[in-house]
């Protein structure tokens, strides 16, 4: 009985979050970014949790997404700056190794006038997140990419005549993710990419592993691979992708749990560890408990 336990609390991507006040319970279910639409009934307890909120948040309330200015916000944070390219960004020997590894992950290079056209012009990051999506494509052929979890929690809950939000606007989020770095860094961990290529393979495989199994904490083991040289994030940097944005997550949450019974869906590799959002619920005074599964100490 304590081993399916364990088991349990292993496998578990959704939590209740009740007590300090709250008259109905809220909900917190991990995602993987890349994961399809369909995954969502594979997780127990994930219909009711939904059936039982009346709002739905993400990281980003995606229906604000496509309006017009964060749509142009986000393609200048995917270009270079003006009269900038790819190519005059690094040396000779550098933009080999990238259009080989592109030309792994593609089957075209920047050698090719509509990949140059495209692609060229884009910040080493958007490169970088551009060649990891596609490279996922390429080992997972069926997925839909317009079709993905995170998205369909707040389609459901729109279809339904539920409120949705985001937790971060698209102007923070677009800051952390692609505008925070420098050029320079920017550079190093496109680099970093593509001369690590199994490397980063075997870190992404380890995370959709973990996260198809709903196993938290290999998600966070997969996560913190390192390589022990300067291609792995700084404290700094990985404060900025996780640890800041979880503790600047719970400042919001408590008004929107008291404001009306919530499923928030965010980022898996959130939600473990010393820092992540469940351990942060309950130093809050929130009890936090897996749906299909002993509560959690």
């Amino acid at each position: 009985m304590l081993l399916m336990a364990a088991v349990t609390l292993k496998a578990q991507l959704l939590y209740k979050i009740s007590g300090k006040g709250l008259t109905e319970p809220s909900y917190i279910v991990g995602t993987y970014h890349l994961a399809p639409a369909s995954f969502v009934d594979s997780i127990p307890g994930i219909r009711q949790a939904m059936d039982n909120c009346q709002q739905v948040y993400g990281e980003l309330a995606m229906d604000k997404m496509l309006d017009a200015d964060s749509v142009a916000m986000m393609q200048k944070a995917l270009l270079l700056p003006d009269g900038m390219t790819i190519d005059k960004l690094l040396s000779a020997d550098e933009m080999g190794r990238l259009n080989a590894y592109m030309k792994e992950v593609m089957g075209m290079d920047m050698t090719h006038p509509l990949v140059g056209q495209q692609m060229n012009k884009m910040s080493p990051v958007a490169l970088s997140t551009t060649l990891t999506m596609l490279s996922f494509a390429k080992k997972s052929p069926t997925t839909d990419l317009q079709n993905l979890l995170d998205q369909c929690f707040q389609k459901e809950a729109l279809a339904q005549g539920k409120s949705v939000g985001g937790l971060e606007t698209m102007a923070f989020q677009t800051q952390v993710l692609y505008s925070g770095k420098t050029l320079e860094r920017q550079k190093e961990l496109l680099m970093c990419l593509v001369d690590n290529a199994k490397f980063m393979g075997e870190m992404e495989d380890g995370v959709i592993k973990a996260f198809f199994a709903q196993d938290l904490e290999a998600i966070k083991a997969a996560m913190d691979m390192k390589l022990n040289n300067s291609c792995d994030s700084t404290p700094e940097e990985e404060a900025d992708l996780i640890d800041n944005r979880n503790a600047n997550w719970l400042t919001k949450m408590p008004g929107i749990m008291a404001s009306k019974p919530t499923l928030f869906a965010v980022g898996a590799g959130h939600l473990p560890g010393e820092k992540g959002v469940l351990n942060l619920l309950r130093q809050a005074g929130y009890t936090v408990e897996p749906v299909s599964g002993p509560q959690l100490q």
